[in-house]
């Protein structure tokens, strides 16, 4: 009789807590990896305007970073932020220049605590106007560079694209350099798995 209430008692808890009462709960002993810290040097310029870039100037990230720095902070990469650079920049003036090459650029990585720096150019520019309508085609281009900050070997050559229509050229740009942006992002985040 006690075997039989002793059984019908668990079933009730296993049937109470799905089966949860008879689980362990095993961490894994194993330290989970730190994702890399990445520094985005990618010069925007925009339909009309000049070509402009953080390091060489007082403006703040450019639409194409933010978005790709968004998506890289989603993901759980560290991106050093402009402050960290900028005190590095202030120390050696030759990085104030738009088109950084590449050793300067793995250099202020290195300098910066960066394991990884993306290097490169971002363009909008204008199409036709869209047909019976008082927009314009907008075209966003991102060529790029993933360099490692110690040796400044390339890891990946990436590119992406991006359009927009909108009746202001300067927000459809900017439209489109985000949407290039975003899929960047995803190139970006796949060749840094693959370093693993």
């Amino acid at each position: 009789m006690k075997k039989n209430i002793f059984f019908w008692t668990l079933l009730f808890l296993f049937a109470l807590t799905g089966g949860a009462v008879f689980s362990q709960n095993v961490t894994s002993a194993e330290p989970v990896a730190a994702k890399p810290k990445v520094i985005l040097l990618i010069a925007e310029q925009n339909i009309e305007g000049p070509q402009k870039a953080w390091w060489a100037s007082e403006i703040d990230l450019s639409t194409t970073e933010a978005a790709i720095a968004t998506k890289l902070i989603e993901e759980g990469y560290d991106v050093i932020d402009t402050s960290v650079a900028e005190k590095v920049i202030k120390q050696k003036p030759a990085f104030r220049v738009v088109d950084i090459s590449q050793g300067e650029s793995a250099q202020l990585g290195n300098s910066s605590g960066a394991d990884y720096v993306i290097l490169g150019k971002a363009i909008a520019s204008s199409g036709g106007n869209v047909p019976q309508s008082n927009m314009k085609s907008c075209y966003g281009n991102i060529t790029a560079k993933l360099i490692r900050a110690k040796d400044g070997k390339v890891i990946a050559y990436l590119d992406a694209a991006g359009n927009s229509a909108h009746p202001d050229l300067i927000s459809g740009g900017r439209e489109a350099l985000s949407r290039a942006a975003e899929s960047l992002a995803l190139k970006i985040i796949d060749a840094l798995n693959k370093q693993k």
